[in-house]
C-alpha cells in the first residue's frame, strides 16, 4: 500500500474541512418533514401581529458563481396567516467570490451590508470579492476544532451524526449564540437590503434563515423546504467536491464525507429539537438564549412582513 505524506494528508483534510464547513454544516431528506418534525409549539406565532396586504416582490437573480445566493423570503413565501414575506430585504449566500458579471448583478441590488460568518482560516482560504458600497462586517461563528472532528469520521453515519451535533451547538454553545445575537441585531438595526453568508451557505446561514422564517410566521414545512433548497442550488458544486475528494483520497473516503457536503432534514431538526428542549419555543430562544430585546425582534418582524 502506498501512503501519502503526513503533510499532504493534513492539507487535504484541511481543504475538505473548509469545503464542508460553509456554515456549521446542515443537510436533507424530505421524509423528516412529516407532521411531528419541526414541532416547536409557537413556530410561526411571532409574526402574527405584523404585515401589510401588498408587499413589493423583488425577483432574485441566480448567480452561477455564488450558487447558493437566494432571498430569505424565497419567491414570496407566505406565513400561516396568508401574509406575503417581503423580498429584497434579507439575502443569504455561500462565499461571495463572483465573476465580473455576477459582481455587477450584486452591485445592482443596493446592498447596505454584507455579514461574513466564517472563521479567519475560512476567509484566508477564500476571501470575499465584494461590490462597492455595502459595509463588510465579520461575525465569526464556529465552535470547536472542526478539522479534528472531520478527521475522526469513519462511516457515513458518523458524518451524519457529526452534522446533527454541530447543529445542536447553535443552541448549546454560548459563543455561537453570541454570534447569532450580533448578526440578528445588526440585521434589525441596519437599513437597506443585507446579505449574510458563510462558506457553503447552508449551516450557520441555514440556521439564521430558519430563525428569520420562523419569526415571520411561515409554516414548519416552508422552513424545512427552504432549508433543503441548498441541495438543489448547489448540486453541481457538491458533485465537484465529491469527485475531488474521490480523486485525491479515494472513493471510500469520499463516501464517508458525502453527508457533509449538502443538507439533510435531520441536521436542522437536531438543532430545532435541541432548541425546543432547552427553550421550548423559538421566541424564548431569541429572548433568553440570544438575549434579543422585544424591540429587536419587532424590527426584524416588521422588515420581513411590513
Amino acid at each position: 500500500m502506498t501512503h501519502r505524506p503526513t503533510a499532504l494528508r493534513r492539507s487535504a483534510r484541511t481543504a475538505l474541512t473548509l469545503a464542508v464547513s460553509g456554515s456549521f454544516l446542515f443537510a436533507g431528506t424530505a421524509a423528516a418533514t412529516a407532521e411531528g418534525s419541526l414541532d416547536l409549539g409557537s413556530l410561526g406565532s411571532l409574526g402574527s401581529g405584523f404585515g401589510s396586504s401588498a408587499p413589493i416582490a423583488v425577483e432574485t437573480p441566480r448567480l452561477a458563481s455564488v450558487d447558493n445566493f437566494r432571498d430569505v423570503a424565497g419567491p414570496g413565501y407566505t406565513n400561516t396567516l396568508g401574509m406575503r414575506l417581503n423580498t429584497g430585504v434579507f439575502y443569504r449566500a455561500n462565499a461571495i467570490t463572483p465573476t465580473d458579471a455576477d459582481l455587477a448583478t450584486l452591485g445592482s441590488l443596493g446592498l447596505s451590508a454584507i455579514y461574513d460568518l466564517r472563521t479567519d482560516e475560512e476567509v484566508a482560504q477564500k476571501p470575499d470579492h465584494l461590490p462597492q458600497g455595502p459595509e463588510y462586517v465579520r461575525i465569526p461563528i464556529l465552535s470547536g476544532d472542526l478539522a479534528a472532528g472531520v478527521a475522526k469520521l469513519k462511516t457515513p453515519d458518523d458524518a451524519r451524526n457529526f452534522m446533527q451535533d454541530m447543529n445542536r451547538t447553535f443552541v448549546t454553545d454560548p459563543a455561537a449564540r453570541a454570534g447569532f445575537a450580533k448578526l440578528l441585531t445588526d440585521l434589525a438595526n441596519t437599513s437597506g437590503p443585507q446579505v449574510y453568508h458563510c462558506t457553503a451557505g447552508k449551516d450557520r446561514t441555514g440556521w439564521t434563515s430558519a430563525l428569520l422564517l420562523s419569526l415571520a410566521g411561515v409554516s414548519r414545512q416552508t422552513v424545512m423546504d427552504d432549508y433543503l433548497l441548498t441541495n438543489e442550488y448547489t448540486a453541481a458544486s457538491m458533485e465537484r467536491t465529491y469527485q475531488g475528494i474521490a480523486a485525491t483520497q479515494g472513493q471510500a473516503v469520499a463516501d464517508v464525507y458525502r453527508p457533509l457536503l449538502g443538507v439533510d432534514a435531520s441536521y436542522l431538526q437536531a438543532g430545532l429539537d435541541e432548541l425546543k428542549s432547552q427553550y421550548g419555543t423559538v421566541e424564548n430562544y431569541l429572548r433568553s438564549g440570544l438575549g434579543l430585546s422585544q424591540g429587536t425582534i419587532g424590527k426584524l418582524t416588521l422588515k420581513l412582513l411590513a
